[in-house]
């Protein structure tokens, strides 16, 4: 197949792009600094002439969008949604206007999109939508927002011909350097891997390995379309999920932190609070439904293979060194 991925230049278009070329697929990656092969020029908001690359192409998976990994303020927001918005608004574009369309589109989306709830998990069919939730910060329902303008950029778009799929993805968990895992694991070894406010939250999650085969799973179903929640089976409370990644490195002790401490340590790194505690209780209905069987369905297999594969790559790097490269001081 031809398989076009816009934005496909960070973690998760990285392990798609790698396995999928792996696979014997021809790979382009739609980006705004071009520097590798395979890799073409666009800016996710105009069409050009990367639109011929989508012309005659099998798959195209949108990943375009600037990283939630950033402070929630008001300007940030807001590129989050335009970023994401404009994006797949110009790639649904080049989708109407192609002579030979993509069979499917896969759209990322996000499990965000949910309320912030611990009474039920949220499926596709009976999953409750967020943003009325009482006692969050306000700015929290626009993150829902976000995701459900994202969702319908796609949907307006109007491509007849072509199956359309949102990804409504859990943090992708790899050993990869950079990602939510690597974040994750050095404040473990720091020995802050402890509760959250109280870690009552749920943190939902998915292994890698099965992200990318839920990708290829989809692509292969032709009966599945519209949203699709891409998480592992089990979510799991926040405090249950960080004693799982402290066992599998072998860190005896996480501290615990209020409220205010995560975000003091939110606001040291450069991220949000919202992150760590908005609960997101979320299972894969219909991929289940369809048949698809998840390699790891537990967290805590989970994390020990990630933690092996972290070791054995040659990742155990010095903490100061982990710190430093997070706040995005040099490294010497």
């Amino acid at each position: 197949m031809k398989v076009v991925i816009p934005g496909g230049t960070g973690q998760v278009g990285t392990l798609l792009k790698r396995d999928l070329a792996a696979a014997g697929h021809d790979v382009v990656v739609l980006t705004r600094r071009p520097v590798r092969e395979g890799e073409v020029s666009w800016d996710g908001r105009t069409l050009g002439s990367w639109a011929e690359e989508i012309d005659g192409s099998d798959v195209v998976i949108n990943l375009a969008g600037r990283s939630v990994s950033c402070r929630y303020t008001p300007e940030n927001l807001q590129s989050m949604m335009d970023s994401r918005v404009e994006s797949t608004r110009v790639v649904g574009e080049a989708i109407a206007g192609a002579a030979r369309p993509p069979r499917v589109w896969l759209q990322m989306s996000t499990a965000t999109v949910y309320a912030h709830r611990f009474d039920a998990a949220n499926d596709e069919a009976s999953g409750v939508i967020g943003g009325g939730e009482a006692g969050v910060p306000g700015y929290w329902g626009y993150s829902v927002k976000i995701a459900k303008e994202w969702e319908r950029a796609q949907e307006r778009a109007g491509t007849p011909r072509t199956r359309k799929v949102a990804l409504r993805a859990a943090m992708v968990m790899s050993p990869d350097r950079g990602g939510v895992f690597d974040v994750l694991l050095w404040m473990a070894r720091l020995g802050l891997g402890g509760p959250v406010a109280g870690g009552a939250q749920y943190v939902s999650w998915i292994h890698y390995r099965d992200f990318v085969r839920a990708v290829e799973f989809l692509i292969a179903r032709d009966d599945v379309e519209g949203p699709v929640n891409v998480a592992a089976p089990e979510p799991l409370p926040q405090r249950e999920f960080v004693r799982a990644l402290r066992g599998a490195w072998g860190v005896p002790v996480g501290l615990p932190a209020t409220a205010w401490m995560a975000e003091f340590g939110a606001l040291a790194i450069r991220s949000d609070t919202e992150l760590l505690l908005k609960s997101r209780r979320v299972v894969p209905g219909r991929l289940l439904d369809a048949g698809f069987a998840f390699d790891y369905v537990r967290w805590q297999e989970a994390a020990d293979d990630l933690v092996r594969r972290v070791r054995r790559g040659g990742e155990r790097r010095n903490v100061r060194q982990i710190l430093l490269q997070q706040l995005g001081l040099p490294v010497r």
